[in-house]
């Protein structure tokens, strides 16, 4: 994979992941205090991977596949 096509990758997956980290860690927080950072994230890091895996990675790729190769527009 080209540079380019890594860095417009890159740049949706920050703007897709990010919503999901900050709402992901509100809950988890409210659910847990006076927990030390270390064992929210224990809590956290698995529900954020499975999101991304299953469901974030896939809908850009089906989405904006054209636009991360540079083959096309995004229509987004």
């Amino acid at each position: 994979m080209p540079f380019s096509a890594r860095a417009r990758m890159a740049l949706l997956m920050t703007f897709a992941v990010y919503p999901v980290v900050v709402v992901y860690a509100g809950i988890v927080a409210a659910f847990t205090p006076g927990w030390e950072f270390w064992q929210r994230s224990l809590i956290l890091v698995p529900f954020m991977a499975s999101t991304i895996v299953f469901f974030i990675v896939p809908f850009i790729q089906t989405r904006f596949g054209a636009f991360i190769a540079g083959k096309k527009k995004a229509l987004a």
